[in-house]
């Protein structure tokens, strides 16, 4: 049976429903909050305590429910009956409270449970078709480290049992591919509480990756007309006060800081917080965005229509606040550097400038093996209070981004709400070699914040005008894009992103010093080559080459020594294989790497 994307956000919105269904009958008067769906499953919220070995008999139960076939029923209440209904779920009135009146309030139910939603759901619990229990996570009730923590339980359901196999399965080659796991394993990255949960401490040969990452896009900037600018980490607050940062992206930042020179000790905390956040005292905020003070630098001298697009790049590290149980490795940090670049350019200009972005965001992906992904476009929701600007302003950016949108020839899908506060965006949603959806690259258009800080070039008329604002980050977070890396090549990177190129195994002892000459003689080439001088045997270094993935590794023993040639073995690159003198590897080596070649049988190559 087919079904659209539609339909199994219903039916794993339906499994969760099911699921709270099955603790109750398990698990009478457990506390229930809510299970929504996500994009390959759902979970539900429970104030109870849970163990892994009580999964097998829910999930058991939920099978009965599903196979009875029970209707799925919606029906309207008024809020006394819903109060009635809820009288002894807490966090379910607490949900019904935020119904605004006036507006409906629907309950679903299925063979005697009832649950406050607005849905949608299938029709009938035997329409959900396959679904497992994954695992237990905490979550706090509202997604507030004040409020009680919950015990959040995962699951995934698809239209049969064969598909639900090869999810499974996909899950199992994720726990392989997991980055927090190859970081550790590779040497590539590390958390240390004693530095701070969400801050990424970059080793050695993650150092590498992430280089090698700047200076190609560092490249591409250069062609494209960029200039590299450096603002500081920390700024003054009004700065973030008039851009709207603060406080229209207040709960994702870190305190402010007061200011030293009007710091009055007599005030509390409290007191101190309460004037920084009015305006009464001045202070700083580490900054959360780079655009303020992008802007701050075009502004720094007169600008003519002569002069743009002004094209300003910086690898910028922006921090913000996130709850200590939302972090995960690198794809969720509270410090993080983004490839951040900012065009000043004429609403001429305007469409051709976006190209530009969405061309870079584009060979990025094709060069990293990333070719299935579609393109969000996140609009404006009016209703919601949320944003900065006009109408009018608002319109002429969203406009441009279909436009040029429309160009692409690609899947897109527009989502009201999903603007940044200044514009709206084109995010690129890639999926990776596993199937699975990561938002990357973005393109904004903005007329709100040239408007707010009074932006102006002179024009062709000699008269003032007020330029467009273009906010774009292809990798967006160096951190988030690498951890996506590990996992996406399995910590088996292209040789030129690979921390270690060549890995030289000398057989015995008096062979190190030999192959330290022709590894220095490799890195005189812009190689990145290691010698393994451990006193063990052959077989031992290259077991830890393989666990390592090093891409090339050469065995140098006394019929290299006597041929003057390595004996290379490579576990990306078949092509490379051989024995070959090392200024013939070190040809064919450096070739690959300025192709920046994917490893083989790599889907893209």
């Amino acid at each position: 049976m087919e079904r659209n994307e539609m339909d199994w956000t219903a039916a794993r919105h339906s499994a969760a429903h099911v699921l709270a269904a099955a603790v109750l009958r398990l698990f009478p008067g457990v506390k229930l909050d809510i299970g929504p769906a996500t994009a390959t499953g759902f979970y539900y919220d429970f104030d109870h305590t849970f163990t892994a070995a009580d999964l097998p008999a829910i999930e058991e139960e939920m099978k009965k429910i599903i196979a009875a076939d029970l209707p799925i029923v919606r029906r309207e209440v008024d809020r006394e009956e819903a109060r009635e209904l809820f009288s002894r779920q807490p966090y379910k009135l607490e949900r019904l409270a935020d119904i605004p009146g006036g507006e409906s309030i629907f309950v679903y139910s299925l063979g005697g449970f009832d649950d406050l939603c607005r849905g949608p759901h299938v029709a009938s619990t035997g329409r959900i078709g396959a679904v497992k229990l994954l695992s237990i996570g905490g979550a706090y009730f509202r997604g507030s480290e004040a409020n009680r923590q919950l015990q959040r339980i995962y699951g995934t359901a698809f239209p049969t049992e064969e598909e639900l196999r090869r999810h499974l399965e996909r899950l199992e080659e994720a726990k392989l591919r997991d980055h927090r796991r190859l970081g550790r394993e590779l040497r590539l990255f590390t958390i240390d509480p004693a530095v701070g949960l969400g801050l990424v401490l970059w080793l050695p040969r993650g150092t590498v990756i992430r280089q090698e990452l700047q200076k190609f896009i560092a490249a591409e900037l250069d062609r494209q007309g960029y200039e590299q600018v450096v603002t500081p980490h920390i700024a003054q607050l009004e700065l973030f006060r008039r851009s709207g940062h603060f406080p229209y992206y207040r709960d994702a930042q870190f305190e402010p800081i007061v200011d030293r020179e009007n710091l009055d000790r007599s005030l509390t905390y409290g007191e101190l917080a309460g004037e920084l956040e009015s305006g009464q005292r001045s202070g700083f905020l580490i900054k959360p965005m780079n655009c303020p003070g992008h802007i701050q630098i075009f502004s720094s001298s007169p600008r003519s229509y002569r002069d743009l697009p002004c094209r300003l790049a910086e690898f910028g590290t922006v921090y913000r606040w996130e709850q200590s149980g939302e972090l995960g490795g690198m794809t969720r940090v509270r410090g993080f550097t983004q490839d951040d670049a900012h065009v000043f350019c004429t609403e001429e200009q305007l469409g051709g400038e976006i190209q530009g972005c969405l061309a870079l965001v584009r060979k990025i992906f094709l060069t990293l093996g990333m070719g299935d992904y579609r393109v969000r476009i996140g609009l404006r929701d009016p209703a919601s209070g949320k944003y900065i600007g006009d109408g009018a302003a608002w319109a002429k950016a969203e406009a441009a981004l279909r436009r040029e949108v429309a160009k692409l020839g690609i899947p897109s899908r527009e989502e009201v709400g999903e603007a940044a506060f200044y514009g709206p965006k084109i995010d690129f949603v890639v999926n990776d070699v596993l199937g699975r959806e990561w938002q990357l690259g973005t393109v904004q258009v903005d007329y709100n914040l040239p408007a707010r800080f009074a932006l102006s070039y002179t024009g062709p008329d000699n008269r003032p005008h007020t330029p467009v604002l273009i906010h774009r980050a292809p990798f967006g977070s160096l951190e988030r894009f690498c951890g996506l890396l590990i996992e996406h090549f399995g910590g088996d990177f292209p040789l030129w992103l690979a921390p270690e190129q060549l890995r030289i195994l000398p057989i015995s002892d008096d062979l190190t010093e030999g192959a330290e000459a022709i590894a220095q003689s490799l890195r005189e080439k812009s190689l990145r080559v290691k010698v393994d001088g451990h006193s063990e045997p052959l077989g031992a270094k290259i077991r830890r080459a393989e666990v390592e993935r090093v891409p090339c590794v050469a065995v140098f023993g006394r019929r290299e020594v006597e041929t003057g040639t390595l004996s290379i073995r490579s576990r990306i690159c078949k092509a490379l294989e051989g024995s070959r003198t090392a200024e013939e590897f070190a040809i064919l080596l450096s070739r690959e790497i300025a192709q920046r070649t994917l490893p083989d049988g790599f889907p893209g190559r």
